[in-house]
């Protein structure tokens, strides 16, 4: 029998006083700062509060709220009472919130403070009670008991982006959870010592579980940026001392745009920087170790396998353009369209088996058997190839491949090509229907301020260094990608026809 909230409490009972959380630096310099053992007992409290409510093991619960300690106290409290936590982006629409109130079928709704109205008005419109989540979390209730659970019971319920079709619920257990923090911990050689900030929501299933759930696995401190801003990133850096970093390939491009001299000697206690999300490109990996003498090291995972999948060994370091190997208790595979593994080298679908790979999705058999089969495989719908030394090279999505006249043109690869122009900030590469090819290559790029920049130049930094089928025709220039919640581009909020209309 176990518990996702554990971690805490057996830190809570060795070093009491140790910093568990810290929160964002205000103006004024003052900031929530919580220990394991204030933490641990918040949390009961807050346990104590919803059975005292009337929720049952199993109850499911909304949980509503940015990167600030208080979502900890919660979603811990919420774990302790034994109910099943469903976190979802603070920027959700009432129409989004319905949606998964009523799949999900949530008996309770947490809603932080400054969060806007649309989780309170989609809980009135299905009869849901509401709680506010405020400063301090205090809930003034009788503490609880911590519920032991069977380690394969769900603990939280992750709501996928849904890039086609209604979004899924990944069930992700107590062992998933359990599994993800001590092998995250073990990725990044984490101790108590460590201390670890991110900019990263929590509602994500990577601030969530490979960085939450790491850091207490070790008993190490966690700071938190309710909102990612890369000068207060920095700024945090050097005020927490921290020793681990995670973020999104977005975020370190960010950092680097920081203006102002940087003294590398200000990071020097910085072990690791850990990137997932997205593909790192190797521009970005190299300008940032340049100037913040910091290494990122890239890792691989979906909600489906609680964040985790592989990582670049930490005492090797980065392998540039590679993911790295199997984390410890995973397994992965590439294969053709056959169903065979394939050799190193060959680009193939992803497949990942393990201790972290979740148990379905919630109320939907077919869409789970189509992608875990009865041996544990899960189907990601990635492709890659991995490497004599057993590393993975994340190609692109299966859904992003572009076919222009019958050849294969990935994404990730042409993007790697416009990161490393030195005017370009940012770059996405799409598909756009086309008459004669089938579909046609399209970049979208934002530029460095200042920057001037043609199409025409874009294409011919391609055409040095790509073959003449991989080129983008259609080049359309803006301020900024449109990104989710982690900062991640999101490719599917472009509109292709309005780039079909651009040209060529």
């Amino acid at each position: 029998m176990a518990n996702v909230f554990d971690p805490v409490r057996r830190r809570a009972d060795t070093d009491p006083d140790t910093v568990a959380v810290r929160g964002d630096i205000t103006a004024s310099g003052e900031r929530a700062v919580w220990t394991y053992g204030r933490l641990r007992s918040d949390c009961l409290d807050y346990a104590g509060a919803l059975l005292a409510a009337g929720l049952q093991a199993g109850d499911r619960v909304l949980l509503v709220a940015p990167s600030v300690p208080e979502f900890v106290v919660a979603y811990m409290g919420i774990q302790a009472a034994g109910c099943v936590v469903v976190p979802v982006n603070t920027m959700s629409t009432r129409h989004e919130l319905e949606y998964v109130l009523a799949d999900a079928g949530c008996s309770l709704v947490i809603v932080w403070d400054g969060v806007g109205p649309a989780a309170k008005d989609a809980a009135s419109a299905l009869g849901t009670p509401v709680w506010p989540l405020r400063p301090g979390a205090a809930q003034g209730a009788v503490a609880a008991q911590v519920r032991d659970r069977d380690p394969a019971d769900t603990a939280a319920i992750l709501y996928t982006s849904g890039t086609t079709g209604r979004p899924k619920g990944a069930q992700l257990t107590v062992s998933n959870l359990l599994s993800a923090g001590t092998i995250g911990a073990a990725c990044s050689r984490g101790s108590s010592a460590d201390r670890t900030g991110t900019g990263l929501p929590l509602f994500h299933v990577f601030g969530q579980a490979s960085v939450m759930m790491a850091t207490f696995s070790c008993g190490g401190s966690l700071s938190l940026l309710s909102r990612f801003d890369p000068a207060a990133m920095l700024a945090m850096v050097r005020a927490d001392q921290l020793t681990i970093m995670a973020g999104v390939p977005t975020m370190w491009n960010a950092m680097l745009h920081v203006s102002g001299d940087v003294d590398p000697r200000d990071f020097a206690q910085l072990r690791v920087a850990v990137s997932g999300g997205a593909s790192l490109p190797s521009e970005v990996a190299r300008a940032f170790e340049a100037r913040f003498g910091c290494t990122i090291l890239e890792g691989y995972g979906l909600t489906e396998t609680t964040a985790l999948g592989t990582f670049n060994d930490i005492d090797r370091g980065a392998k540039t353009g590679y993911t790295g190997a199997a984390v410890p208790r995973t397994e992965i595979q590439v294969r053709d369209s056959d169903g065979r593994q394939c050799l190193p080298g060959r680009v193939g679908e992803v497949y990942i088996k393990g201790a972290t790979v979740m148990k379905g999705y919630w109320n939907r058999p077919a869409d789970t058997a189509a992608v875990l089969a009865d041996d544990g495989w899960f189907r990601t719908g990635d492709l890659g190839q991995t490497d004599v030394e057993g590393d993975l090279r994340i190609v692109d999505r299966v859904k992003d491949l572009i076919i222009r006249g019958g050849y294969n043109v990935y994404p990730g690869e042409v993007e790697e090509v416009l990161y490393a122009h030195p005017d370009i900030i940012e770059a996405a590469v799409v598909g756009v229907p086309h008459d004669h090819y089938g579909e046609e290559v399209a970049a979208v790029v934002a530029v460095r301020p200042g920057a001037e920049l043609a199409a025409e130049q874009v294409a011919s930094w391609a055409r040095e260094r790509l073959s003449a089928y991989k080129i983008p025709r259609i080049v359309r220039f803006v301020d900024a990608l449109p990104k989710g919640s982690t900062g991640k581009i999101l490719k599917r909020s472009i509109d292709r026809e309005a780039l079909r209309k651009v040209g060529p």
